[in-house]
C-alpha cells in the first residue's frame, strides 16, 4: 500500500499510529502541506478533497480522510468495539475530533509553526476558544475513565491523541487538564506506539 503522507500532519499520524499497532507494511509519499500546488495532479484522481492523507490500497483502490481510513483498517480488531453501541459512540468522537477539536488545535498548530503569514489576531483568538471548550470536553470526559470509549484503547483515542499530544505547539497549556495529561500517558504506554515524526 502507499500512502500519501504528511509527518508534521496529524491526521496523517493518526494512519501511521494504527498501522504501528497493527503491524501493517506499507510505503509513504511525502507531501507539502504549504506549498500545495501540483496536489490536484497528485490526488485529484483519488481523493477529492485533495487532502492527506490519503492511501491507495494493494489492488488500487483509494480512500482518504483519516478517520475513515483508520475505521476501514480498524473493524474486526481490538481497536474498534464490537458492540453496536460502543461503535456509534467512537463515530461520536470521531466527529467531535473532525469538528470541535481538529479544526481549532490543528489550524493554530499550523498558523504558529508552517502558515507563511499569521492570520488576524480575531482569527487566532476565535481558534483559541474553540480549542479550550474541545479540551475542557475532554477533560471532563476523561476524568471519569481511562480511555475515550468503553473499557478500552480504540481509534477514539488515537484520533484525539493526535493533536492533543502536540496542543502546547498551538499555545494550550495541557497542565491544566490532568486527565487528559493521565490519559496521554496512556495512549503512549500502548505496546506499538510510535512518534509522531517517525
Amino acid at each position: 500500500m502507499l500512502l500519501y503522507d504528511s509527518a508534521m500532519s496529524g491526521n496523517c499520524y493518526k494512519v501511521r499510529l494504527l498501522f504501528a499497532h497493527l503491524g501493517i507494511a506499507y510505503e509513504r509519499q511525502e507531501v507539502d502541506v504549504v506549498d500545495r500546488s501540483g496536489r490536484r495532479e497528485l490526488l485529484g484522481d483519488l481523493n477529492p478533497g485533495l487532502r492527506v492523507p490519503t492511501l491507495v490500497l494493494d489492488d488500487g483502490r483509494p480512500l482518504g480522510e483519516s478517520n475513515a481510513i483508520m475505521w476501514y483498517f480498524a473493524d474486526g480488531t481490538p481497536y474498534l468495539p464490537d458492540d453496536a453501541y460502543e461503535r456509534a459512540q467512537v463515530l461520536q468522537w470521531l466527529f467531535f475530533e473532525q469538528y470541535a477539536h481538529e479544526p481549532n488545535i490543528a489550524v493554530l498548530r499550523f498558523w504558529r509553526h508552517y502558515a507563511p503569514e499569521p492570520p488576524a489576531e480575531s482569527d487566532m483568538a476565535a481558534r483559541r476558544a474553540g480549542g479550550t471548550a474541545a479540551l475542557r470536553a475532554m477533560e471532563a470526559h476523561l476524568a471519569e475513565r481511562e480511555f475515550v470509549v468503553g473499557d478500552a484503547y480504540s481509534i477514539a483515542d488515537i484520533a484525539l491523541y493526535a493533536y492533543t499530544h502536540v496542543a502546547d505547539e498551538a499555545g494550550f497549556d495541557l497542565d491544566r487538564y490532568p486527565a487528559i495529561v493521565a490519559w496521554l500517558a496512556r495512549v503512549r504506554e500502548q505496546p506499538g506506539h510510535v512518534q509522531i515524526s517517525a
